[in-house]
């Protein structure tokens, strides 16, 4: 049989019309067997034929290409970040603002919960997939964008163009993902941003195409080279010319249409096939765009709305018991599965005893969760009208799970006292290397405790003796020569941290990594630390007597500890920045929300370099409250309390200055 390059392009035509009628017009026109026969005939073609291969085969798609590396990408125009608003009055604050300098309409946008992308075509033909990066910078990622088929290869005009959007995984892309990793044992995947996210940023794209990828694409930026004068026709042009346009898009007349959309969708949310975390709120108008402007951070025209924090009920199955590195002995709730905020609930804190019985709390409940500070699942609260009669009185337990000793009560906690007991001492172990202590990565909780149990671990002291091991490491099940290098490496490098790293490391009761800093920086190196007495140790700010005690009495004991590490070539000096500045020296800071473009831990650590504290709750006390995406009840009070708000963008402009 004669086979024709005229054959190979009907079926690539017929196969990519097929693929645009099902995924982004959700109106398939071939079966599933039609698709697939004709998709193994082009297969066969091509195979056949290498040299008649096109750009926009269909077969591109199942990912057939490996990169070393990502090249870095410098986008023309920078991809900004929005402001973002939390409530009704601030939405309105926005449109006050807005119509000081306009008449508006505006574009109202489901916020999809993904990863943003910037798309390249040249004369029609998708040359470039980029990451939004840091907004200037970002990385190529052409290879995993090519499979994924809400995005297409070929336009229907062969145009120069870019258009941005967001690349997301559906929440059922998403759980058949983690059935797979379940049943190979992998660690299942917190949410399906964190999923998207992992998979564009594969070096294999056979491994993107397997995860079963969209993109949502929401905008255009140059449109005054097409003629178009407002962003809702932007969105219809980008729709003709072959582009995934989200189906749930208005065009609204005022603000009080902006805030029935937003309630809309905060109570259908759930009902969407996809994550989306807020609602986007655009002036629909370029001419008006271009008036309003830019800050150096976001468009002075568009603004995000982030849905407030959620609670979700659930079953409590049980209450077991948890040692820390202090012998405190913590109850936890054992919880039916249960997604909040984009990851899976399945254990939460219960503080201590007095909060389990001020809750009435039992066994078998119903109750309501939610993350503290929009990070810790805790119980809020007790569905009593739920219970059935079967639930089960909590009581604490008097003995240490792991090791059995008798608990002995201090205030509100119970201890366990024994200093043989081996969860804490593996907890002792787990803080040393955490990230806010020394910091050596590569050490789960889960290595640290079979290091502990195979010997190799008793001491923090031991992490610096691992390499006389190395032969033997790389023997263990799980290791190799590449893994255990790693370790030893991260090993080496925590040598060069700064004191404070250190202070907090060594489990001093009462200094955690706050005060580890106040002393690091007052006392410049350990040696003058050491030699402090406890009347020298009150005069200095924010430490009081049960600090200043402990502390005496660790170097009074553990001086030989102290010496075999500096034995073993670690710093003992204050590394960090002694300089301070007025709209943050001893100005007390409270964090909320999740921060994009720093770590909580980042932001800490730059407020306290310039002179600042940090708290973790919301009083009349407080300075300033420093707002994230989904803030939680501390912005609430914060907004009650009068208290000065700075958004990150305008956090992150202070710090930089």
């Amino acid at each position: 049989m004669v086979i024709k390059m005229d054959r190979m392009n009907e079926i690539i035509d017929l196969i990519n019309k097929a693929n645009y009628e099902y995924y982004v017009l959700d109106n398939p026109t071939l079966t599933d067997q039609e698709y697939d026969r004709y998709m193994q005939e082009l297969i066969k073609i091509e195979s056949l034929h290498p040299e008649w291969v096109r750009d926009d085969s269909p077969t591109k798609r199942v990912g057939n290409e490996v990169i070393s590396e990502f090249k870095k990408i410098v986008h023309e125009k920078p991809m900004l970040s929005l402001s973002n608003v939390f409530n009704e009055e601030e939405v309105r604050s926005f449109d006050e603002k807005i119509k000081k300098e306009v008449t508006p309409n505006y574009v109202c946008e489901l916020k999809i919960d993904g990863l943003s992308v910037s798309l390249l075509y040249k004369s029609g033909k998708l040359v470039r997939g980029a990451t939004r990066g840091d907004g200037v910078t970002g990385e190529d990622i052409t290879h995993n964008v090519k499979t994924i088929k809400t995005i297409p290869l070929v336009l229907s005009k062969p145009l120069d163009i870019e258009v941005r959007g967001e690349i997301y995984m559906s929440k059922k892309s998403f759980n058949k993902l983690n059935e797979i990793r379940k049943a190979n044992g992998e660690e299942l995947l917190a949410n399906p941003r964190n999923a998207a996210a992992g998979s564009v940023r594969q070096l294999d794209s056979k491994i993107a195409a397997s995860r079963n990828l969209d993109c949502f694409i929401y905008h255009l930026p140059n449109p005054e080279d097409f003629g178009i004068k407002t962003h809702y026709e932007s969105l219809q042009f980008m729709k003709d010319l072959g582009f995934n346009i989200n189906p749930n898009i208005e065009l609204v007349e005022n603000i009080n249409q902006v805030l029935k959309y937003i309630h809309k969708w905060t109570k259908k949310r759930d009902t969407l096939p996809y994550e989306i975390d807020g609602i986007v709120i655009k002036t629909n108008d370029f001419a008006q765009q271009a008036k309003l402007g830019f800050t150096s951070k976001y468009p002075k025209w568009a603004t995000a709305y982030k849905f407030p924090a959620l609670e979700v009920l659930t079953k409590l199955k049980d209450i077991i018991f948890t040692v820390g590195r202090t012998g405190q002995v913590t109850p936890n709730a054992v919880l039916e599965p249960v997604r909040l905020m984009g990851s899976v609930i399945s254990r939460a804190t219960l503080h201590n005893e007095d909060y389990v019985l001020s809750k009435h709390i039992k066994i078998g409940d119903i109750v309501s969760i939610r993350k503290a500070g929009d990070v810790i699942p805790e119980v809020v609260s007790v569905k009593k009208e739920r219970r059935n009669g079967t639930e089960i009185a909590f009581k604490m337990t008097d003995t240490c799970p792991i090791c059995h000793t008798k608990l002995e009560k201090k205030d509100t906690a119970y201890y366990c006292v024994n200093d043989q007991c081996d969860k804490k001492k593996i907890e002792n172990l787990i803080h040393f290397v955490s990230r806010d202590a020394m910091y050596i990565e590569g050490f789960g909780e889960r290595i640290v405790e079979d290091f502990y149990n195979m010997g190799y671990l008793k001491s923090i002291l031991d992490f610096y003796e691992l390499y006389k091991y190395k032969e033997e490491l790389m023997e263990l099940e799980g290791f190799g020569s590449k893994s255990i290098n790693n370790l030893l490496d991260s090993i080496e490098n925590s040598k060069n941290n700064s004191l404070e790293r250190l202070l907090f490391g060594l489990g001093i009761r009462y200094v955690g990594s706050k005060t580890a800093k106040i002393l690091a920086k007052y006392y410049h190196n350990i040696d003058n630390l050491m030699q402090a007495n406890y009347e020298e140790l009150l005069n200095i700010k924010d430490i009081g007597e049960a600090i200043a005690k402990s502390v005496v009495e660790y170097f009074s004991s553990n001086q030989e500890i102290i010496e075999k590490l500096k034995g073993y070539g670690l710093n003992m000096t204050y590394l960090g920045q002694t300089n301070v500045n007025e709209e943050f020296n001893n100005k007390t800071f409270v964090l909320t929300g999740t921060l994009s473009s720093i770590t909580r831990n980042e932001a800490k650590e730059k407020i306290e370099e310039l002179g600042g504290n940090v708290s973790g709750s919301v009083s009349p006390k407080t300075s300033i409250v420093i707002v994230g995406e989904n803030p939680g009840s501390k912005y609430n009070n914060a907004i009650k309390l009068g208290i000065p708000i700075w958004h990150e963008e305008e956090f992150l402009d202070k710090i930089k200055k």
